[in-house]
């Protein structure tokens, strides 16, 4: 073939691949749904529940590969073991080995957790554990129940179930529990395999996942009496397929919440330490501290050492925990750091409480903004608890701001009464919140389903720095009870005092009532 001819037939055939490629349609490659599924047992060596194995391998054999999610910290062994069994993955196989003689007739429980994971999607088995004993029965008794928050009876997230073999019970501050398992989404749990003896059962928001009750801010439930687990009364068939039993396409959904032998309330355990959590300036008039618990008989001590005392005042929180520090001194206040001394109560390692004395540095800059022209001061602003133009029956005027109110000039506030167009001049009074000197309550005689009008000239409010309100008016109607739903609660047969609270949806405290007695 001459040359001519192959470099033609060259050409056509590069031009053929080019023009394939420019038709082409160029997309991303679809699949199907997303796995949601756990990973399935398939068979183990020796089988789950086995009896008079004494072995020291087993294999667990799964339908796809895995992953093991943190171990070392959610694997547990009961009865407990000398050394930790090695457990590694090779393939869609879990493997354990352990080198101990096992015990005589003993029930062994390997529990994972959710630490058993799908290697692509990461869906865990929950509760996953394996069984067997080395006699020729096993413990096949089983505890059950629900745990929900106590505040509001949902149930919680995350939230472990452990049982003590009869003890003391501060057990669950320091010891691995007997038995464990993970409540489902639902706050239903059940711990299978169980021996027939005396428990204790808590269920525990196990933060620092130590198993165990340590942090002040775990959660935490438990009943105060210990519960006794017999043939006759914890011998509970299993009614739902558990995960791993059946293939996937046979396996039912759950549609309803199942219901426990006990019931556990989750709670936060109340603060015992004292200890100062936090101190900011986060203005530069106003110091901020906070304490764990409110100082109660040992007090909370301010000072700054190089001012006068009249330089400055503090104000505590509604529960005291919180103390405010407003700065009325203009030099003092301008400075970037402030020297301060606090003395608090504080519990020292021996668990007493003590008054302990710090000094605190408390910084503030500052930050500079462009000036343009002539800068007109910042009038003094607050605001008012009228909603929707109205008041509730029985409520005052409150007006809130900022910074601390200056004594109100009287003489330049009206409080009136609307009648058409005719105004009717009423008496009130006036009071600064003996706690929070940002707040003002103004009270007369309002009627139900009357109009009124507050007026403030200008300069009649102001606060400590020299911030003078502009002329404001404040239009409002006392709605009459006919605008109200009534709620009616009769609550009896029930031990102690009770608190019934009001929520908004947002679970905001709207209206709070104690109750020492039925009714």
């Amino acid at each position: 073939m001459e040359k001519s001819s192959i470099y033609r037939y060259i050409m056509y055939v590069v031009g053929g691949f080019v023009l394939a490629a420019g038709c082409a349609k160029i997309s991303s490659p679809t699949g199907g749904p997303r796995d949601t599924e756990p990973p399935v047992v398939l068979k183990s060596v020796p089988e789950n529940g086995a009896r008079n194995f004494r072995g020291n391998r087993i294999v667990i054999s799964f339908d796809e590969y895995l992953v093991l999610d943190r171990i070392n910290e959610k694997f547990m062994v009961w009865p407990p073991m000398k050394r930790m069994p090695e457990i590694r993955i090779k393939g869609k196989d879990i493997v354990i080995r352990y080198d101990e003689e096992l015990r005589d007739s003993t029930t062994y429980t390997f529990y994972f957790q959710d630490a058993v994971r799908d290697l692509n999607e990461g869906n865990a088995i929950n509760n996953f554990q394996f069984v067997f004993s080395t006699g020729p029965f096993i413990d096949s008794l089983s505890v059950t129940g629900n745990v929900l928050k106590a505040d509001d009876l949902n149930p919680p997230e995350t939230t472990l179930i452990v049982l003590y073999i009869q003890k003391e019970d501060s057990a669950f501050l320091r010891e691995i529990p007997s038995y464990i398992a993970l409540a489902d989404q639902d706050g239903y749990f059940r711990i299978d395999n169980v021996a027939a003896r005396e428990y204790r059962i808590y269920a525990l928001k196990d933060v620092d996942n130590s198993k165990n009750f340590n942090l002040p801010d775990e959660e935490i439930a438990f009943l105060d009496s210990i519960i006794s687990v017999t043939p006759e009364k914890n011998w509970i068939p299993v009614i739902q397929d558990p995960p791993g039993s059946l293939p996937k396409d046979k396996r039912a959904a759950d549609t309803i919440v199942l219901q426990g032998d006990y019931r556990l309330y989750l709670f936060q355990h109340e603060k015992k330490l004292r200890y100062l959590t936090s101190s900011s300036r986060n203005a530069a008039y106003r110091l901020n501290y906070t304490l764990s618990l409110p100082p109660d008989t040992l007090g909370f001590h301010f000072s700054i050492p190089e001012a006068e005392p009249d330089s400055y005042f503090t104000e505590s929180s509604k529960k005291g925990d919180t103390v405010r520090v407003w700065i009325a001194d203009s030099a003092l206040y301008n400075r970037p750091l402030i020297n301060t001394v606090v003395k608090y109560p504080f519990t020292d390692s021996a668990g007493v409480d003590v008054l302990r004395e710090d000094t605190i540095m408390m910084r503030f800059i500052v930050p500079r903004t462009p000036v343009r022209g002539r800068v007109r001061p910042t009038p003094f602003r607050f605001t008012s608890n009228i909603s929707s133009a109205s008041l509730r029956p029985g409520e005052a005027l409150v007006f809130n701001s900022q910074t601390p109110f200056r004594e109100p000039d009287t003489s330049r506030t009206w409080l009136y009464e609307l009648e058409g167009s005719d105004r009717i001049k009423i008496p009130f009074s006036m009071d600064t919140d003996s706690t929070n000197s940002c707040r003002i309550s103004i009270k007369g005689k309002f009627g139900m389903n009357k109009n009124y009008i507050f007026i403030a000239d200008s300069a009649s409010f102001g606060n400590i720095y020299g911030e003078h309100c502009d002329s404001s008016a404040f239009k409002f109607t006392v709605k009459g009870e006919e605008s109200y739903g009534k709620l009616v609660l009769d609550v009896n047969n029930h031990e102690g005092s009770r608190i019934i609270q009001l929520l908004t949806n947002e679970e905001k405290i709207v209206r709070e009532v104690l109750m020492d007695e039925d009714g």
